[in-house]
């Protein structure tokens, strides 16, 4: 579209792709503008106040419906608890850190995955000299992480987390505090030598799929696309590498605040709001395309309707059910272990 006002680079940096829909984003735009004016003169608001952020059923609406990006650092720091972990330490703990003497193998595999992490980014592949240099500090972050839980080291998907993270703080060391909290606290065993977490919650996902909708569940096994292969990227980036850049924040606002419940919401939406799609699809390359464009459709461009809808869609979805599930499929999958 070459008439499109909407620049070829996103407002963090990512390069639009060749076959980027551009009037569907600017109608997609010219909508949430005015949910940005309004969220920002709310936020505004709030955080001036004498009181300060205060957990409440009030700040858990006003999150819902969108934190601004010039207060995403400070609320996603109180809300995951990051601010209170970070007091458990020295002052300069961080910078501690990064001095320290590190695994040489740890350095190495890190500094492997750095030309990979969003290559299409002009604050990582050098495209704007005059910008931060955001893959170093990527490589600080993960390297001093690495060297800090060092039962964990680093994990694939961790660098496209951190990175995203460093583009919207632009912080360093609230990079470092956000990814602890959602390393140990929010996703643990995520991102361990075996995954544990990672693979119980696919798992459940599978098995909430094949309850909440067994049309799909049944159609897709039909087709040969398993479940890990769909959803291992989505849950291990937390949909980073794979929804619109808003949409993925405005996900992760979430997320912070309300733990990984999130995520099976986030999914289940997407699979219902597209059911007839997936139906539709006849053989595994069409269904495993369908997939794709479906992460890049109008419902998840238009960021604040779909956030919407994860938290009506699923319906009722407690953390209190979940874990219950995430046991039974722990202790299955623990049991086929011990048989094999």
């Amino acid at each position: 579209m070459a008439s499109s006002y909407i620049s070829k680079y996103d407002e963090y940096g990512f390069e639009r792709p060749p076959d980027f829909d551009y009037a569907t984003y600017e109608n997609f735009m010219s909508q949430y503008l005015k949910v940005l004016a309004l969220r920002s003169k709310k936020w505004s608001s709030i955080m001036s106040s004498s009181k300060g952020l205060k957990r409440s059923s009030s700040l858990k609406a006003d999150i819902r419906k969108g934190i601004p990006l010039e207060h995403r650092e400070k609320v996603w720091m109180f809300v995951s608890g990051a601010y209170e972990e970070q007091k458990k330490y020295p002052y300069d703990f961080y910078t501690d850190l990064v001095s320290a003497r590190h695994e040489k193998e740890l350095e190495d595999t890190i500094r492997t995955d750095m030309p990979r992490t969003f290559p299409e980014n002009i604050f990582f592949n050098g495209t704007d000299p005059t910008g931060p240099n955001f893959q170093k500090q990527l490589f600080r972050v993960l390297v001093a992480y690495g060297h800090h839980n060092q039962n964990v080291g680093y994990c694939q998907g961790m660098n496209y987390i951190a990175g995203l993270l460093l583009l919207v703080t632009k912080n360093e060391e609230s990079t470092f505090w956000l990814l602890k909290m959602l390393v140990e606290n929010i996703l643990p065993d995520y991102y361990s030598t075996t995954m544990d977490g990672l693979l119980t919650d696919i798992d459940v996902i599978s098995e909430l799929v094949k309850l909440r909708y067994p049309d799909v569940s049944a159609h897709m096994a039909n087709l040969g696309l398993p479940w890990p292969v769909i959803t291992t990227k989505w849950f291990i980036c937390l949909f980073c590498e794979v929804l619109p850049t808003e949409t993925v924040l405005r996900i992760w606002d979430c997320l912070f605040n309300e733990g990984s419940k999130i995520l099976f919401r986030v999914a289940l939406t997407i699979i219902s709001l597209h059911r007839a799609e997936i139906m539709a699809c006849e053989q595994f390359p069409e269904l495993s395309d369908c997939l794709k464009q479906i992460m890049k459709s109008p419902t998840t461009v238009h960021c604040h309707k779909f956030i919407d809808q994860i938290f009506k869609v699923p319906g009722k979805l407690s953390m209190k059910a979940l874990t219950k599930m995430r046991r039974n499929m722990a202790k299955c999958r623990h049991m086929r272990r011990y048989h094999d």
